[in-house]
């Protein structure tokens, strides 16, 4: 027992010895005399010029290091400046072997990194030129040591504390001289009050960064309560109050406030992290997040909700200095909304429930994202939705008289679509609308389906109902090489053309319900490409119809009356002309259609014709006949005789259907010539059979009275 006595009471002496020894050197060695030496020795190991100006304080309880004005230079240019440092450190807790340090304050720290025309870092030539360090495994095989076996045991939790730490008005400043770049983060401030692992302290930071490529501004305000626990792998930010105050080209030179509201808690070894409460805006838009992940590998899970509070787009645009989004309604994207909950199974992001509202349209279904492979899945339904009110406005201002408008200048053109893209996506998607207004049509009951995998995308529904019909297609795109081939289907039943045509052109020329079968192939990525490679044929029929700005039968009324040499007198004809079953098949090549098989069935006529439309030119060449089988009108000079009977009244319609459809048929005096020909015949074989009629009168006369005489001679 005595032995042991001996011991703590030679410890305990020590211990003194060592205070005093520290609390004597304190007190009687002034460390500013030794500024010319840690200058020197600062000179001759790095290439710094050190500068100590101020005073070097030192003190024993707290034991504490002050350093004041100080600078280093590199090259003759400021490199590092510090107007004041100080670290101080509980002098009893060194001896209870638990540091606790009272306080570290920086101020007035200015740090110059610049970059010269060949692309390096004035920091890289801090130390100076020499031999490189030798390699420590060669060290090691050169010595014949080995490195010691690393500690997987695990060491004792760090037992950190801090009193105090203050960082004011610090400075940093980088520029690039081989781009002109230049970033500066200024008026840095840090404080932070009792930092002790394992429980919850506070933190402000203020700064502000700035840069000229582009010009931009930003003032940040951070305040939250920070914890770590001693083994430095969990982590939470609590009430967090953040807000950047930003302004600058890239906002257009309007000033801008975010902020982020919220808390965050992360445990680095079982990999979760959680997102409570959190906010996060922009101007006008705010978003709000409870988020949970499990997993910080390449399987993450996450489950929680999401949402966008309701906000005006072109509000925000204009506030972040956006050019305007200018449409037909000015009146829409004022109100937007975003909301979800999101799970899934590991790797996989899905977002249930999802809501997305467009001013007063409403889409609702469900999404998933697979982080593996980027697949997509969307499944949504809309209500309805007036795409037109979201077109840009149409032009309401003219040339003025006598003035044309300028040629438009070529451009040249581009691919429609980025195969590559293709090539990667992997999506599934379906999408429905109740009732879709385009370019005036409307449109009700909309699906489709669309898949792509590996560079093959098919869209294989499409599908609604579109005035007293309906209509369905499919799309095959094969993108795995870089010339892609299309396949495309489609069937129309029942369409009635008149207001399909009155509603989206403006054309007034065909009624009826119309059935089309399209089967089209061709090849390219861009439209003129698509154009030129087209083959296929689409076939038509309308069951029953009318022209309704042309009046075929007029025409054919003005060719009978030429040929009975008569004049119609009849002023009440009407523009329309109705037909049964007009029928015929259109065969695409290139940018041309060719028809060789119209017919329909009119009053009294048939109507036959052929020609060619090119899509490039909106041209249409046209020759059609109206083949006279019967009566067809009662006026007296349309009146049909055996000579114009089976004649064939020929119409023509030539020009550009774009822009004159109601002018471009009339009656084809050419041909006309080719019908004369046929109703000469017509009136020749009529002739010679009145001939051969009035022959027989007269034969049969004679033999009447020859018979008469002979019976008269028998009875006398």
């Amino acid at each position: 027992m005595k032995a042991v006595r001996y011991v703590a009471f030679t410890l305990i002496g020590l211990v003194i010895l060592a205070i005093a020894a520290v609390a004597i050197a304190v007190t009687l060695i002034d460390p500013n005399t030794y500024k010319p030496q840690i200058e020197k020795a600062a000179e001759s190991s790095t290439n710094l010029d050190l500068i100590l100006a101020g005073d070097i304080g030192w003190s024993f309880i707290p034991l504490g290091l002050e350093l004041n004005d100080v600078e280093a230079t590199l090259d003759d240019q400021p490199f590092v400046r510090l107007d004041q440092l100080v670290a101080e450190v509980d002098f009893w807790s060194l001896i209870a072997m638990s540091p606790r340090v009272n306080t570290f304050v920086l101020n007035g720290l200015d740090a110059n990194l610049s970059v010269d025309k060949q692309g390096t870092g004035n920091w890289t030539r801090i130390m100076p030129e020499g031999e490189p360090a030798a390699d420590t495994a060669q060290e090691q095989a050169a010595t014949g040591t080995e490195a010691p076996a690393e500690d997987t045991s695990g060491g004792a939790p760090l037992n950190f504390n801090v009193e105090q730490i203050e960082i004011g008005n610090a400075r940093i400043n980088y520029e690039d001289k081989s781009t002109g770049q230049s970033v500066v983060l200024e008026g840095v401030t840090l404080t932070a009050n009792e930092i002790t692992l394992g429980s919850s302290f506070p933190l402000e930071l203020s700064f502000r960064f700035a840069t000229n490529q582009p010009q931009f501004e930003l003032d940040g305000n951070i305040s939250a309560q920070l914890t770590a626990n001693e083994a430095l792998n969990e982590f939470s930010v609590e009430d967090l109050d953040a807000t950047f105050d930003m302004a600058g080209e890239p906002l257009g030179g309007e000033s801008v406030q975010a902020s982020l509201t919220g808390s965050l808690a992360a445990n680095l070894e079982s990999e979760t992290a959680t997102l409570s409460d959190f906010t996060a805006s922009l101007a006008d838009l705010t978003l709000n997040t409870n988020l949970n992940v499990m997993g910080f590998g390449a399987k993450p899970q996450l489950s929680g909700n999401l949402s966008i509070d309701e906000f005006s787009l072109k509000s925000l645009l204009t506030a972040l200095g956006q050019p305007a989004i200018e449409t037909a309604d000015p009146d829409v994207m004022k109100a937007i909304a975003f909301s979800t909950t999101i799970g899934g199974s590991p790797g996989t992001v899905a977002l249930n429930d999802l809501t997305i509202s467009l001013d007063d349209t409403t889409f609702s279904g469900g999404a998933a994202y697979t982080l593996a492979n980027s697949g997509i899945e969307l499944n949504l339904k809309g209500d309805a939705i007036n795409a037109d009110r979201y077109l840009p406005p149409a032009s309401d201002e003219e040339a003025p008289a006598g003035e044309t408008a300028p040629p438009e200048t070529a451009t040249e053109e581009g691919d429609l679509l980025p195969l590559e893209t293709l090539r990667t996506l992997a999506l599934d998607i379906k999408l429905g609308l109740g009732e879709l207004i385009v370019s005036n049509l409307t449109i009700r009951d909309i699906n489709s389906v669309i898949t792509a995998r590996n560079g093959l995308l098919k869209v294989e529904d499409f599908s609604g109902k579109l005035y007293e019909g309906g209509f369905a297609a499919n799309v095959t795109l094969d993108a795995r090489s870089d010339n892609p081939s299309w396949v495309i289907g489609s069937k129309v039943e029942g369409v009635e053309t008149l207001p399909l045509l009155t509603d989206l052109a403006e054309v007034e020329m065909l009624a009826g319900a119309a059935n089309l079968n399209v089967d089209v192939k061709t090849t390219g990525n861009r439209i003129s490409a698509l154009r030129s490679n087209a083959k296929g044929n689409i076939g038509f029929n309308l069951a029953e119809g009318q022209f309704t700005k042309m009046n075929l039968t007029r025409m054919a009324c003005q060719g009978i009356a030429l040929v009975n040499q008569d004049q119609l007198s009849n002023n009440d004809w009407g523009t329309s002309t109705p037909f049964n079953d007009m029928r015929g098949t259109l065969k695409i090549d290139g940018n041309t259609l060719n028809n060789t098989d119209l017919v329909a069935a009119l009053a009294g006529m048939k109507l036959e014709g052929e020609g060619t439309v090119n899509l490039a030119t909106s041209q249409i060449d046209y020759e059609a006949g109206l083949r006279i089988v019967g009566e067809i009108h009662r006026d007296e000079a349309c009146r049909v005789t055996d000579t114009v009977r089976n004649a064939v009244i020929p119409v023509e319609c030539r020009g550009n259907f774009a822009e004159d459809p109601a002018g471009i048929c009339s009656f084809d005096g050419s041909r006309f010539r080719d019908t004369l020909q046929t109703i000469a015949k017509n009136a020749a074989k009529a002739k010679v059979d009145e001939e051969v009629d009035r022959a027989k009168e007269k034969a049969e006369e004679k033999l009447k009275e020859k018979v008469g005489e002979k019976l008269k001679g028998l009875f006398n």
